[in-house]
């Protein structure tokens, strides 16, 4: 069998979570920090980049932190290009720990307007897409921000991601769609109702035999996202902590059946640069656990501390 149609197999059926290791140049100073690495640690962009690679490098090279419960892992672009104990990262992410790679592949966010935040243009996105399948990588991910229920933005925001996504589709990989409500909305309700019907029927028009992947914020109603969950042109529904604390995201995806976890700052919000190996290698175990028993188990055992 190919490797993508394992790696396709793996995400459709598979159990466990996506790990999100693609924080970008503007949210990477605050995961550093995060993590415990000051500003005045590092000089310049490149210094930067530099220290991050080495934090996703402890992560991915970790023992817990392998396919038997994370599926795959969204990499941040300088990430993808670089390496993991000399092996390019997709490769190493593949065939040395069985977890599929995909690619953060937008360029930020515009500035927001009519209640939402589009994506930024990506006049290279072909180039970029062409040098992820040479490199391996199975699928991309995008992030665009609704703040408010405004009918026309949140139309925009899904068009949007899915005229991307068809160009995507185009080379092969498959697209997660990630139009991140936010936690912070007044009216965060009424703004997945809108989504919700903006997603089916943008979905119901891709053509048959194509399915791309979905990135949510956590519903305020319990399986608000079940029909988008069983819909026959969805290989995957995952959810975004978005801010959320871990016990929170947890609790909320143990309550949405069929929704696995994608945690970026969930995943990583216990582990520090001052750790020893050990100290690291524990923490890192404890939370992989804990949301992969939340992806997988609706009992919610995994929000207890």
């Amino acid at each position: 069998m190919a490797a993508r149609d394992e790696q396709l197999n793996k995400i459709a059926g598979g159990k466990g979570f996506i790990a999100a290791l693609d924080q970008s140049g503007g949210s990477t100073p605050k995961a550093l920090a995060q993590y415990g690495v000051p500003e005045s640690a590092y000089n310049g962009e490149a210094e930067m980049f530099a220290k991050v690679h080495e934090m996703r490098t402890r992560i991915i090279t970790a023992p817990a932190f392998n396919g038997e419960k994370i599926l795959g892992a969204i990499l941040f672009e300088r990430t993808m290009d670089d390496s993991i104990k000399g092996t390019p990262t997709a490769k190493y992410l593949w065939e040395k720990l069985n977890v599929v790679p995909f690619l953060k592949i937008d360029q930020g966010l515009a500035d927001e307007n009519d209640g939402v935040q589009l994506m930024k243009p990506m006049p290279k996105l072909d180039g970029l897409l062409g040098r992820a399948r040479e490199a391996g990588i199975f699928g991309t991910k995008m992030r665009s921000v609704v703040n408010k229920a405004s009918q026309s933005g949140i139309a925009a925001v899904v068009k949007q991601q899915f005229e991307v996504g068809k160009q995507i589709l185009g080379y092969g990989l498959v697209p997660i769609i990630e139009p991140e409500v936010n936690i912070k909305a007044g009216d965060k309700a009424e703004c997945e109702k809108i989504l919700k019907a903006e997603i089916l029927k943008n979905l119901d028009a891709l053509p048959d035999g194509q399915k791309v992947i979905f990135k949510l914020t956590l519903p305020e109603e319990a399986n608000f996202y079940r029909n988008l969950v069983n819909h026959k042109k969805t290989l995957k529904v995952v959810a975004l902590s978005g801010g959320y604390s871990l016990d929170e995201a947890c609790k909320r995806l143990s309550e949405n059946e069929g929704i696995i976890a994608s945690f970026s700052r969930a995943l990583s919000n216990d582990l520090k640069f001052s750790q020893s190996d050990a100290e690291f290698n524990t923490a890192l175990q404890k939370v992989i656990d804990r949301i992969y028993a939340a992806s997988v188990d609706g009992s919610c055992k995994a929000c207890a501390a």
